[in-house]
């Protein structure tokens, strides 16, 4: 195996270990975000890109040669040679392998690497996405426990609306009983007034009557008296 061949090959045991690396289900999508959004790689991102395309350049020509030695080694020229001729049987058959041996190599060599690209990117998307949906779901939770703080609230202010209107009521009924109670008092007492100004009346009346009475009397004696003293002045 050439040089290259050789490169190429170490290059495809290193991106079966990486995708393997990246496929272990206990390693979560953030923990690889968390590995990829190091210093170190952002530093290497423009050479990576550029050494990435230059690869996949590399291994599309080597992929290319891989078919063109396959087509060549198994055309009919070479195998008519190697019936006609045993000693270059073999070669043939070893070109020929070689060939599609090379064919293999860089052909996984380049599927592996479009497939290590493209789960890197899947695992980029699935840490956002985890991300952003543990924001929502944060957002969710806290709008479920605002609403349902609203709801107590408004319970608790029905509640307390039902209690002061029947506390309201209690209290206008009990005023209402104590106005009624009010009334008939200031109705017993108007009739009490009454009843005491028809005494007084009375009594005044009656007052009226005895002095009226009492001057008579009082004139009568005057007039009793009167009389008799006139002949007690003539007996002396």
């Amino acid at each position: 195996m050439t040089l290259q061949w050789t490169a190429v090959a170490f290059f495809l045991y290193a991106e079966i270990a990486v995708n393997l690396i990246l496929c272990i289900p206990f390693i979560s999508a953030r923990r690889w975000r968390s590995v990829f959004s190091w210093r170190i790689w952002n530093w290497l991102t423009p050479y990576w890109n550029k050494g990435f395309f230059t690869m996949i350049m590399v291994l599309i020509v080597l992929f290319l040669d891989a078919v063109r030695e396959v087509k060549k080694y198994s055309g009919p020229e070479p195998m008519h040679e190697a019936k006609v001729n045993p000693n270059v049987h073999d070669n043939v058959h070893m070109k020929l392998f070689r060939a599609q041996r090379n064919l293999y190599i860089s052909g996984f060599s380049l599927f592996l690497c479009l497939i290590m690209r493209r789960i890197v990117t899947l695992l980029n998307q699935v840490a956002v996405t985890v991300e952003s949906s543990a924001g929502l779901q944060a957002q969710m939770d806290s709008a479920v426990k605002a609403a349902k703080l609203h709801q107590d609230d408004n319970v608790k202010l029905t509640q307390a609306l039902l209690n002061e209107e029947k506390a309201m009521s209690g209290k206008n009924q009990q005023l209402k009983l104590e106005a009624e109670k009010l009334a008939d008092q200031v109705k017993v007492a108007g009739e009490a007034v009454r009843k005491s100004q028809a005494e007084v009346e009375a009594m005044r009346r009656q007052a009226k009557g005895l002095a009226q009475e009492y001057d008579r009397l009082l004139t009568e004696h005057h007039q009793l008296q009167n009389p008799q003293s006139p002949a007690d002045k003539k007996d002396q």
